[in-house]
């Protein structure tokens, strides 16, 4: 596991984040995680950092706030995938890299179109875990999975008690992370609604879903959406596509 750094973020908050590869090599590729996830859980345990690094890349992951490594505050207020990508901004401000290509998974994926519809130095973008939700909900998909049923599935003391298999699912992987409920439950209250002007990205972008991900429905509608945009069905549903060989080998293609 590579050794973390650390920065302040735009509101003060510290953000960890892990660096792998050359740090001479240029454009360096930035993975961001999706919810309850950290970095170590969504890129290095599946094989993307190893991947990329593999094919010559610098890889810069960060731990989100409320996430892995970083501040974790309980208030709603310092929430929201929104704030989460200027965090990503001033992650690119600290490591000085004039283009980046920038990688998201679900949660990560809303972070990143965010930041690729505002800033110009994202070359490339890979988003994943996410489909018609972005366009029709203004952010992740809450149709499948509610966010009430979230809020409730990390908020009860005996998670045996929960009956909704998707909930359920973010309960096991925060307990089996040891993460801190209480921050996961303020972005869940804080997540983003607002819309992202996906006709605004500039970055060659792919879409990535598994063909049985709920979270991700009509992965077409994301990419008709997205000037340009290529799509790619792997399999599995929304844990199952990240272990589709294919998961990594298309980051590594599509950003060489």
């Amino acid at each position: 596991m590579s050794e973390p750094k650390r920065f302040r973020t735009w509101d003060g908050l510290e953000i960890v984040y892990r660096e792998w590869g050359v740090p001479t090599v240029p454009r360096p590729v930035v993975l961001h995680h999706g919810f309850v996830a950290n970095g170590e859980a969504n890129w290095v345990a599946t094989g993307v950092v190893e991947a990329l690094i593999s094919a010559g890349r610098r890889v810069i992951a960060p731990d989100a706030r409320g996430h892995g490594d970083s501040d974790k505050p309980h208030d709603p207020a310092r929430y929201g995938e929104q704030r989460m990508a200027q965090d990503l901004a001033v992650l690119l401000d600290v490591i000085a890299a004039p283009q980046v290509d920038l990688v998201g998974y679900s949660m990560g994926a809303v972070v990143s179109l965010l930041l690729a519809s505002e800033d110009e130095r994202v070359r490339r973008l890979i988003v994943g875990g996410v489909g018609s939700g972005v366009v029709e909900c203004g952010g992740v998909d809450r149709r499948a999975v509610s966010n009430d049923s979230i809020i409730q599935a990390l908020s009860v003391a005996d998670p045996a008690t929960l009956t909704e298999p998707g909930a359920a699912s973010f309960r096991m992987l925060a307990d089996g992370l040891g993460s801190d409920r209480e921050a996961l439950l303020a972005q869940a209250r804080s997540v983003y609604r607002g819309g992202v002007e996906l006709a605004r990205i500039a970055a060659a972008t792919l879409v990535l879903a598994g063909g049985d991900d709920p979270l991700a429905v009509r992965p077409e509608v994301l990419a008709d959406a997205i000037p340009g945009a290529e799509l790619r069905i792997l399999e599995g549903n929304h844990v199952g596509a990240l272990a589709d060989p294919r998961f990594a080998q298309s980051i590594v293609d599509f950003l060489a």
